[in-house]
């Protein structure tokens, strides 16, 4: 199993803004602090990008910087830049998907298949999706 991650923003909003309902199992935030203690652990990567980034920034609001600590704080989290041809690839899978998947989104895809990365979400679209171009999990699907 690679141990090298691209973790959609949805993850770390579980994980920040603690999400879950604790009467409906694990919350997701436990399986997402669980996870990236499991990449730690086994000296895997994390890799996070630019769009990851800002979608953090305007859904996190004043918590971001805690984020943004935490991730400068964590060696094994790697902040990473979006390249140009992801933004080609991640139009036109996006055109081709007839807007099925948010920019993005595709923009994930683009970035976990040109780096080669097993990308991590929650997004049901997303998993749907991605799984036609690159290896896709939930957390828990890892850590169990």
């Amino acid at each position: 199993m690679t141990k090298r991650f691209y973790v959609d923003a949805c993850i770390w909003l579980n994980l920040f803004k603690k999400e879950g309902d604790p009467t409906k199992g694990v919350p997701y935030w436990e399986i997402a602090r669980d996870f990236i203690k499991y990449v730690k652990v086994f000296k895997g990567s994390i890799f996070v990008s630019s769009a990851v980034l800002k979608e953090l920034t305007f859904k996190l609001r004043d918590k971001f910087s805690l984020a943004k600590e935490f991730f400068d704080r964590n060696k094994y989290i790697k902040l990473i830049k979006n390249a140009s041809e992801d933004y080609d690839f991640a139009r036109k899978l996006e055109s081709n998907l007839k807007y099925e998947l948010s920019f993005f989104d595709c923009i994930h895809i683009s970035i976990a298949k040109r780096l080669n990365l097993n990308l991590v979400t929650r997004d049901k679209g997303l998993l749907k999706i991605a799984k036609k171009y690159v290896t896709v999990n939930k957390p828990e699907e890892l850590i169990n």
